[in-house]
């Protein structure tokens, strides 16, 4: 079911974005040979007018196959060259290679004020003016590995609703009591009561606090934070779905960056990057707290794939507008077959790069 769930977002974000390609060629004239659905080898397909319409093997992705996009021969000085990519004003190829980007926002956009209307998971402190959040609780917002709170059990999006020790407890949750229960019980086993989900169950995590040898406190092993339902009227959603997605995309931006940068120093780690066999998981424990936490889910990748697909490196439609900016600056066009040679190289790094990653998720499950 997580498979068959993330097919379907992936395939509907590939969609929007491909369909921004699509159109805006459609709209300046450009051939546009082949709209695809995943990476070949090609299962079947069907011709409409011009375009070809396929499903292939690999549901990773997909590509639109516009005439000229990449140049040769042909489709320079064609029979059909007029209505070739390459051919066409700067400008207007910029659009077409921007376009799936800027639907990729877009989609984020709506899909985050389609959670605002529906009742939105917000952090106290970070709900929109003039609104109180609802069903406020204490929720665990990530869990160390081989922490005490991992070994009692307890996971992310999960909803603390008691704290005991003894004849202790805590009345007023938060993270600040919380801490401070946990100071004032070292190595005494804490009953933390919490529920999962959809399921309205209360369950009980039994947990020790350890000493953390960086300060000599105890700890427990979670982040968290409290977290609330904000559920706006429509025109308020759509401001404040456009706030979330530009917030969203300044924290992908930046984690992006430094992600590259400690891998250029050599500091980086893979444990936080998730290939397609990490983000099924993650999908599926999307799916379990909700659909409106499906939703951000879908929103969130969405950012992510137009962030990654700005970068300026080869195959990328951040690199074709590299490309696009060179011609445009030397005033004369970049030899095709370094172009689609650097473009081939690339694709083939990215390949690379999938099967590295995916390679990587599976070893983390055993």
């Amino acid at each position: 079911m997580n498979i068959l769930i993330f097919i379907i977002i992936l395939l509907v974000l590939v969609l929007v974005h491909e369909a921004g390609h699509f159109f805006t060629a459609k709209k300046f004239g450009i051939r546009v040979d082949e709209f695809g659905f995943g990476f070949p080898p090609k299962l079947f397909g069907k011709k409409y007018g011009e375009t070809e319409y396929t499903f292939n093997a690999l549901p990773l992705g997909g590509f639109v196959k516009i005439y000229g996009e990449n140049p040769d021969e042909e489709n320079t000085n064609g029979p059909d060259a007029s209505r070739s990519f390459v051919n066409k004003p700067k400008w207007q190829q910029a659009i077409v290679l921007f376009a799936g980007i800027f639907s990729n926002f877009l989609l984020a956009w709506v899909l985050l004020s389609i959670g605002f209307m529906s009742g939105l998971p917000t952090s106290v402190g970070s709900e929109p003016k003039g609104f109180a959040l609802k069903d406020v609780h204490l929720v665990v917002v990530s869990v160390s590995d081989k922490s005490p709170a991992q070994l009692s059990g307890l996971k992310s999006g999960d909803k603390i609703i008691s704290i005991v020790s003894g004849v202790d407890s805590v009345s007023n949750i938060n993270p600040d009591t919380l801490k401070s229960f946990i100071v004032s019980h070292p190595f005494e086993e804490i009953d933390i009561g919490y529920t999962r989900g959809k399921d309205v169950n209360i369950y009980t995590a039994k947990v020790s606090p350890k000493i953390e040898i960086s300060d000599g406190k105890p700890m427990i092993g979670i982040a968290m934070d409290q977290i609330g339902t904000a559920k706006l009227p429509i025109l308020q959603s759509f401001w404040e779905g456009m706030k979330l997605d530009w917030f969203i995309t300044k924290g992908t931006v930046v984690g992006l960056y430094t992600l590259i940068s400690q891998g250029v120093q050599g500091k980086g780690s893979l444990s936080d990057v998730s290939g397609p066999v990490g983000m099924v998981g993650i999908v599926g424990d999307a799916y379990k707290f909700g659909f409106i936490y499906l939703l951000s889910f879908a929103a969130l990748i969405s950012v992510n794939l137009a962030i990654i697909n700005l970068i300026p490196f080869p195959a990328l439609d951040g690199g074709r507008l590299l490309f696009l900016l060179i011609e445009k600056i030397k005033g004369s066009r970049m030899n095709p077959k370094f172009v689609n040679t650097a473009n081939m190289i690339g694709f083939g790094i990215l390949i690379l790069l999938m099967i590295f990653v995916t390679y990587h998720d599976i070893t983390k499950l055993f």
